[in-house]
């Protein structure tokens, strides 16, 4: 499988706060909803094409709905939370690393994990590197202290 990772980011808050947060996706449609008014325009036209249940993602893209549902399995309390995808055409793996600081603060890095052929790789390798790194940084702006 290959591995897109995010650089880490410091979130203001504890890291089993996060992972209770993390592993109910309804809790960010809320908070969406929210402050949608903050939420630039661009960004409010891909949030269209996300649901979000208690346990799955599912996410419109031009080969169809992709579902992302919550491995308990393989998350790891505290430390790492990992949706799979289901119904997909390349096994696509969501993770969320959570590293615990002394000072109640968290490292967290998103990691894209998928089983591409080899020759897609090189067409696709800098839109996942992207997408993982503005995931990342998408999670370090969530105020999870206040979900």
């Amino acid at each position: 499988m290959e591995s897109f990772k995010s650089t880490p980011h410091a979130i203001a808050c504890d890291a089993a706060t996060i992972y209770s947060k993390l592993i109910n996706p309804s809790l960010i449609k809320q908070l969406i909803e929210a402050h949608s008014d903050q939420i630039a325009d661009e960004a409010r036209k891909h949030l269209d094409t996300v649901t979000f249940t208690e346990d799955a993602v599912a996410i419109q893209s031009p080969m169809g709905e992709v579902t992302l549902s919550l491995n308990r399995e393989q998350s790891i309390d505290g430390q790492r939370v990992v949706y799979t995808a289901s119904q997909s055409p390349v096994p696509i793996n969501m993770v969320i690393n959570l590293d615990a600081q002394p000072d109640g603060t968290t490292m967290s890095t998103a990691e894209l994990q998928l089983q591409l052929p080899f020759f897609m790789r090189k067409f696709v390798e800098g839109q996942l590197q992207e997408g993982a790194n503005r995931f990342g940084e998408l999670l370090a702006r969530i105020p999870f202290d206040r979900l």
